[in-house]
């Protein structure tokens, strides 16, 4: 048998999917190799680490390992002043492989990984499709000299690249099978907007035998772009490697949440689905590959036929509540007792202070961060950007205040696709505070939309793809959007005629006003249980920790629409020295009072105290 054919006579005649390994950067990282260093020069340098990696996927049950080359192409070594060593690096990484499957006694297939380039191609970047081609040939041309059985074009974010890298590989040798392979964000396009199924018609029509998808994010993400794959090309063949879920940032480091055993029943929704390749990504080790290769070779020989529909209906539910939907959206949705904190941005370029305090509350344990924007109508950083730094620095997600006041319908929509852009997902509609109450008394307070106006826009357009006019905006938004309530107000009535209207135009959640009397909360809510039925929309109860006594009387008596009782106020006058105690204790009572009857709480820190809100978190989560 042609050895160039052994992968492609493997999967022509096998009954069963071809296992593939995972991760070799993540098992690298924990042998102490620094994440910026070079891990292709590994192969020169440290060649029994890459060869010990090898070594447990292959007993862990991967029929097919891949080289360690993923960024062994000039572009990318030449960062590290490897640019003349491409043959060198990619022959030995081969080699290294070559000798692990003759030790193991195993036929093994040995895959040569190219991974992207590292730059843009035109016309997003300086790099000509023809340079790319050429610098893919010269790496391609050192795997194949060196006895590779297929390439694996992998972990791409550009259909131009991934020609580049298909051509090349057929004029090295045409007879050589390719995996392409591409990743996909959150929303299920490519970095430049290409759905599933355009990449996957792409795909098959540049000759790529089989069809991936990988790194990306976890399997129910995978899983539901595969079946995209699948639908647009029916007679394709298809790989799926998957990272061990999104990555999270815990104290610096990069983690991966989903453990092996999560990997069986997604292993054989793959192979339902149509994949003929299975392995792994970022995040995932031999455990992995082994709970999938025991998955494979155990399932009946009539799996494919009497699959457990459960198994199919489950993973698709799943990756249909994650995939693009914010995390506070799939919080809710699973019935959990929210935490959100507020935050103001600052008045200056300085946003040390609000970091700091981000990082406080993700680490207490805050579900999200609202931010404001132009409280009081007071002039301050866009929170946009505010918003920006925290989800890009901390794992926590932020949510954005988005006032209708001072915005024409031009600047709502582009300022909607602007925080899209920027992976935000949860917006606030408020009507927000009157110019006249600010820094600028004089400036424009007009606006073209009221806040139930802007929710409709959002749900009934951008969230299914069109603008205000009706025109297509292409690939459509996935805000969670939230509005505001009044729990205790003088008018109950006209407070229920207006959230009437904002359900009516598809508000997803509500934040309340401070609430100091959860009684008269619940009582508000019995009104319009007894006129509607149950609020079908999660609220997340205000609460607004006092801080001394002579602010509880402030927000008493000058802030409209928010009363203390009587108790609370002398509470706070006894308190003394110790008031700020005193407050977070009515807070904490306040808290577990509205657990009964609210789907979370909502915290608005005085004077940025974000260092007492973190404390009253700490109490709440740990009891």
């Amino acid at each position: 048998m042609d050895n160039n054919n052994k992968f492609l006579d493997r999967l022509n005649q096998a009954s069963r999917p071809i296992v593939t390994d995972g991760a070799m950067g993540t098992l690298l990282h924990e042998h102490g190799i620094e994440i910026d260093a070079c891990f292709d020069e590994l192969n020169l340098t440290h060649p029994a680490f890459v060869a010990e990696i090898h070594r447990d996927y292959i007993q862990a049950g991967a029929q097919l390992i891949k080289t360690n080359t993923f960024g062994a192409n000039r572009t990318k070594l030449d960062r590290h002043g490897l640019e003349e060593r491409v043959q060198e690096i990619n022959a030995a990484a081969v080699s290294l492989a070559k000798k692990v499957v003759s030790a193991s006694f195993k036929d093994v297939l040995i895959a040569g990984d190219v991974g992207p380039l590292g730059v843009p191609l035109a016309p997003f970047g300086r790099v000509q499709v023809e340079e790319a081609y050429e610098i893919y040939i010269e790496q391609i041309q050192a795997l194949v000299q060196s006895g590779v059985d297929l390439i694996l074009i992998e972990t791409m974010v550009d259909v131009y690249a991934v020609r580049a890298a298909i051509d090349a590989a057929h004029h090295v040798d045409p007879a050589l099978p390719v995996i392409a392979s591409m990743t996909f964000t959150r929303d299920r396009r490519t970095l430049l907007g290409d759905t599933p199924q355009e990449v996957a018609q792409r795909m098959h029509e540049m000759g790529a035998d089989v069809i991936g998808v990988n790194c990306s994010g976890g399997p129910a993400h995978l899983l539901h772009i595969l079946r995209q794959m699948k639908a647009a090309v029916p007679e394709g063949r298809f790989s799926v490697m998957p990272n061990a879920g999104f990555p999270e940032n815990v104290g610096g480091r990069i983690m991966y949440p989903a453990g092996p055993e999560y990997f069986h029943d997604y292993t054989l929704a793959f192979w339902r689905s149509g994949a003929n390749v299975i392995g792994g990504c970022c995040g995932t080790t031999p455990a992995h590959i082994a709970v999938m290769a025991e998955a494979v070779a155990q399932a009946p020989g009539d799996f494919l036929v009497n699959l457990v529909p459960d198994l199919e209906s489950a993973a698709e539910a799943d990756q249909e509540a994650a995939v693009g939907r914010s995390d506070l959206a799939e919080k809710l949705a699973d019935g959990k007792f929210v935490i959100a904190v507020e935050m103001d941005p600052p008045r200056g370029l300085s946003i040390h202070k609000r970091l700091a305090g981000a990082s406080l509350l993700a680490d207490a344990g805050a579900d999200v961060i609202d931010v404001a924007d132009s409280p009081m109508a007071r002039m301050r950083m866009s929170p946009w950007a505010v918003c920006h730094l925290i989800q890009s620095q901390f794992a926590i997600e932020t949510t954005l205040h988005f006032p209708t006041r001072g915005r024409n319908l031009l600047r709502v929509q582009g300022d909607l696709l602007a925080a899209h852009a920027m992976n935000i997902r949860n917006v606030f509609v408020v009507m927000g505070d009157p110019t006249e109450i600010g820094d600028y008394p004089d400036a424009s307070d007009s606006y073209d939309l009221v806040p139930t106006g802007l929710i409709r826009l959002i749900k009934e357009g951008f969230n299914v793809g069109v603008d205000h006019s009706g025109g297509k905006i292409g690939q459509p938004t996935n805000f969670f959007v939230g509005a505001a309530l009044n729990l205790c107000p003088s008018k109950p009535e006209r407070e229920i005629h207006i959230l009437r209207k904002k359900l009516e135009a598809g508000a997803d959640f509500f934040l309340t006003q401070p609430v100091f009397d959860v009684h008269k909360a619940r009582s508000f809510l019995k009104i319009y249980e007894d006129q509607y039925g149950p609020l079908d929309a999660p609220v997340l109860m205000g609460v607004l920790p006092l801080v001394t006594d002579r602010h509880a009387r402030f927000i008493h008596n000058e802030v409209p629409g928010i009363l203390i009782p009587e108790s609370i106020q002398k509470r706070m006058d006894s308190a003394g020295e110790n008031s700020s105690l005193e407050g977070a204790r009515i807070a904490l009572e306040l808290i577990e009072e509205a657990r009964q009857d609210f789907q979370g709480i909502y915290f608005m820190p005085a004077f940025n105290r974000f260092d007492m809100i973190a404390d009253i978190i700490d109490r709440v989560r740990n009891g």
